[in-house]
């Protein structure tokens, strides 16, 4: 069975990968005022320029830049759109490990404007990336426009600025809509919009919450996959997309569970990407049983490789699981994967950077054994 043409490719990877130590010294000296900005860019550039020699040499077929210039894989993107600003809301947000819970508290946001797009937001990180790749095909992440709601639901929204919210959501594709149409001039082929809500929904507890704040939790995700279709309607001529759902990834730490069963038959027939990165690196994920709706021409990128730990799995046990996937979707419609990315937020998951590149070579060798 030959391999993918396109993206996704049969071996893959999610996005972010661990920051080198000089980098975040370098990062936390900006903050200070130690670096100035033409020193932080230069280490960047040459922390960039080892990461994506890192993919090519363990035989990935794309490259992303780790998203070394960004503290987290969602909020820069978000607070560089127009109308969104930053707030210090006290927002709690309680992830769970093998050892306890710990307690993240990220800086909320505001919707004080219309929203707008200003600029193609990483569009000079993907122009490096794409200049430094030499035989990979370079894969941009950005957060999908559900993470702009999911967060702060209808209370971050002004209703001075929005008295009617399909106003707000009308806004917010056109904004992805010319992102994406940037990002397209730019050269870009490959682009995945990463989502927790669409995993989080999965979660009885989590729509609970989102009821007791005034949402619609069993009918939230097909507003979420409307508006994402809307923001793609337009897309560039040969630009790939795909997905990415988890359940939370903050140093080795998760917020929900659930299989994907809630969202299944929607998000598989109606959600118009190429192919959906899906976590199942344990139990929190459910069975592969929701994967019979995924209709033909689509692929699913299956993220069985855990990035919270470093142990190593199994090459035979990742052959069984792929095997049992294949009872529900035809296996060349499938693909391999880390579950999440390595580094979702600059502090990274609890593994080593040798065990990080051990997991990458696993999925190539295992694609490679299983797929041709």
């Amino acid at each position: 069975m030959p391999p993918t043409p396109l993206p996704p490719f049969r071996a893959d990877h999610v996005g972010s990968l661990l920051r080198p130590e000089r980098l975040l010294s370098a990062r936390r000296g900006h903050a200070e005022g130690t670096v100035g900005d033409h020193e932080l860019r230069t280490i960047e550039d040459e922390c960039v320029r080892e990461v994506v020699r890192m993919q090519e040499d363990v035989g990935l077929r794309t490259a992303t830049d780790g998203e070394f210039r960004r503290s987290s894989w969602h909020m820069d993107f978000i607070y560089a759109l127009g109308g969104v600003s930053k707030v210090e809301d006290h927002l709690t947000v309680t992830f769970h490990n093998e050892s306890g819970d710990i307690e993240f508290t990220p800086s909320g946001l505001r919707i004080a404007e219309r929203i707008r797009s200003e600029g193609t937001i990483f569009g000079d990180a993907f122009s490096f990336l794409a200049e430094t790749v030499t035989r990979n095909t370079p894969k941009l992440t950005i957060p999908s426009p559900s993470m702009v709601h999911y967060r702060g639901g209808s209370a971050a929204i002004d209703p001075a600025v929005y008295p009617d919210q399909e106003e707000f959501w009308a806004d917010l594709s056109a904004a992805y809509a010319a992102q994406i149409r940037g990002l397209g001039e730019l050269g870009c082929t490959y682009l995945q919009l990463d989502d927790t809500s669409l995993a989080y929904l999965n979660d009885p507890d989590q729509r609970g919450m989102l009821d007791g704040r005034g949402d619609d939790s069993d009918r939230l995700h097909v507003r979420y996959i409307r508006q994402m279709n809307a923001a793609l309607a337009g897309r560039p001529e040969g630009m790939r997309v795909t997905t990415h759902m988890c359940r939370g990834n903050f140093r080795s730490s998760w917020v929900a569970r659930g299989g994907y069963d809630h969202v299944a038959e929607e998000l598989f027939n109606e959600l118009a990407v190429d192919g959906f990165f899906l976590e199942f690196d344990d139990e929190r994920s459910g069975g592969f049983e929701p994967l019979r709706f995924v209709p033909e021409g689509k692929f699913v990128v299956l993220g069985l490789v855990t990035t919270k730990r470093g142990e190593l799995e199994s090459k035979d046990a990742l052959k069984r699981r792929i095997e049992e996937a294949a009872r529900h979707v035809p296996l060349e419609q499938l693909c391999l994967s880390p579950q999440c990315g390595f580094s979702s937020t600059f502090e990274g998951n609890d593994l080593t950077y040798d065990e990080q590149v051990a997991k990458l070579r696993l999925i190539v060798e295992t694609a490679e054994e299983v797929w041709g």
